[in-house]
């Protein structure tokens, strides 16, 4: 495949280029790759070696993103490629985020073939998921503009570590988004993430009063490190400020990974405290997430309190929103929802883009 130019760069001097890509601002001699590693200075131009590349291909229930108010029960085919631009120490995903070798991206695909597969195979959405699709923009971008003119949708699982510059161009072609918010202090995101907290937010905010992107917050509770009751507070008291009490959050549970081995994994009740938290906070819709528990992880009216969605993990046992309000109170429920739910419940199914008929 023809060497991808890649968008966000300048030259500095001779050689040198500096990436605006992300807040990194990575400056590459000649030959060197951005710490995301899919970005490299070749002949005094960025180059992205991962586009119409990816580490694979599988097609996944919606709430698995997570994402429990956009199309629930529907399929998505999700797919990434390789490298990262934050260095979180519990990756949980690090296999495929710190992968240092393009040899990992075994399947070759043009957005065109992508977009033609998601829609052969029946699902709704495609999703840029597994590693940070930031890293491989325009590749995103040029499948989200393909999967468009096919009717489907497309969804941005992403930490939001972007700059103003790039931030408008990714969005602008997203139909949903799940943002991970890592924690909430400077600190946590220096030293576990290698990353800064102020970006994050930014995008937060851009998604929140700048697009229709729809959105959904994901926040990995990892014990001793983001669990504490203050920090818990003060993220769900500026969520409900900046964003509003209806951007739904969910509170999924840390098990043991990459370079964090010395902790225990979640306890149910550290996610169901977080949870308690972030309704006495006011947020309408939080959720756990990465455990076994039908409570937190179904949706309720916020009038009447019904159960509008039960959940078993991905399965949806019951479902009463019609034209988006709560069929017992006619309240009225954010999100992308129709009246009659998916089926896909929980399979996670690996596909083989040679399985599926060439775009005409």
């Amino acid at each position: 495949m023809t060497p991808f130019k890649g968008r966000y760069w300048h030259v500095i001097q001779d050689n040198m280029i500096e990436c605006t890509l992300c807040p990194r601002n990575c400056k590459l001699r000649d030959g060197k790759r951005g710490f995301c590693f899919a970005r490299q200075n070749i002949g005094g131009e960025m180059i992205l070696t991962s586009y119409g590349k990816s580490s694979g291909f599988c097609i996944d229930p919606i709430e698995k993103k997570p994402l429990n108010h956009f199309l629930p029960g529907t399929s998505v085919f999700s797919l990434g490629t390789v490298g990262c631009n934050l260095g979180c120490k519990f990756c949980q995903n690090w296999d495929i985020s710190k992968a240092l070798d393009m040899e990992r991206l075994q399947d070759e695909a043009s957005p065109e073939t992508i977009a033609n597969a998601a829609l052969q195979l029946g699902c709704r959405s495609v999703a840029f998921t597994y590693n940070d699709p930031v890293i491989f923009l325009e590749y995103a971008v040029d499948i989200a503009k393909s999967c468009r003119e096919v009717g489907i949708n497309t969804v941005a699982v992403t930490a939001g570590f972007i700059t103003d510059e790039a931030r408008p161009e990714f969005y602008s072609v997203m139909d949903a988004a799940n943002v991970d918010l890592k924690g909430f202090t400077q600190d946590f995101y220096k030293s576990i993430c290698l990353a800064q907290l102020d970006p994050v937010l930014k995008t937060l905010k851009y998604l929140k009063h700048e697009t229709d992107v729809w959105f959904e917050i994901t926040n990995l509770v990892i014990p001793q490190a983001n669990d504490g009751d203050d920090e818990l507070k003060a993220m769900c008291d500026w969520i409900v400020e900046e964003l509003g009490v209806d951007v739904p959050i969910h509170f999924t549970a840390f098990h043991p990974d990459y370079k964090m081995m010395d902790r225990d994994s979640t306890p149910a009740s550290t996610l169901t405290r977080a949870r308690d938290i972030a309704i006495s906070a006011g947020i309408n819709y939080a959720y756990t997430g990465n455990v076994h528990d039908t409570e937190g992880g179904s949706t309720y009216c916020t009038n009447c309190k019904e159960c509008l969605i039960e959940r078993d993990w991905y399965n949806l046992n019951s479902f009463h929103i019609k034209d988006g309000c709560c069929e017992f109170c006619q309240f009225p429920i954010v999100g992308r929802f129709e009246n009659i739910p998916g089926t896909w419940g929980r399979r996670r199914m690996p596909v083989r883009l040679s399985d599926t008929s060439p775009p005409a």
